[in-house]
């Protein structure tokens, strides 16, 4: 499989509205699953990326400038104004 392209992928902008998002939370409020237990299901098979690195974790803190990737989608997270 070819290294993802940054600058192709489409994203999904995310601004916090605290300190962090845990993972599995993020993936159901930016629409990419339909439930929390999907999210935690497709994290723990690893097919979730946190920066580039595969994340087991299901409530990995997701924090400003973090990038998630899944399904041909990113998630750019920042931080509120």
């Amino acid at each position: 499989m070819p290294a993802s392209d940054s600058s192709s992928t489409p994203f999904i902008p995310f601004t916090l509205r605290g300190e962090f998002i845990e993972l599995d939370k993020l993936l159901k409020v930016c629409g990419l699953v339909d439930s929390g237990g999907a999210a935690r299901h497709l994290i723990s098979e690893g097919q979730v990326q946190v920066d580039g690195a595969t994340e087991l974790r299901k409530t990995a803190k997701i924090r400003a400038g973090q990038v998630v990737e899944f399904g041909g989608q990113r998630i750019e997270v920042a931080a509120a104004p």
